[in-house]
């Protein structure tokens, strides 16, 4: 499994609509193959920043299947003008043991 991480940094005022397009976008990509899971959280100390955490079957889902497709498009169309500046997008694997 892999875990996705971006910080998403909203341009102000927006956090509304963006909370609206969001909850658009997540039937686009929970329907992309090898998609397991996903969470938005609110940032607690600030109030247009949210972390982004996507889990994945395998990286290739993300970087290669969902970027390439038709559905990319439409999650992109419906979120990527909120953001200021844009993501940096992360990809992590297991967790250690403990």
């Amino acid at each position: 499994m892999i875990l996705e991480q971006a910080i998403l940094n909203i341009k102000k005022g927006r956090k509304s609509e963006f909370e609206s397009a969001m909850a658009q976008a997540v039937p686009i990509i929970s329907s992309s193959p090898g998609f397991l899971g996903l969470e938005v959280r609110p940032c607690l100390e600030n109030t247009s920043r949210y972390l982004l955490l996507v889990k994945w079957e395998r990286l290739e889902d993300h970087t290669e299947g969902f970027r390439n497709s038709p559905r990319y498009q439409e999650w992109r169309t419906l979120l990527h003008h909120f953001y200021e500046p844009f993501p940096v997008v992360e990809h992590y694997g297991d967790p250690l043991p403990s």
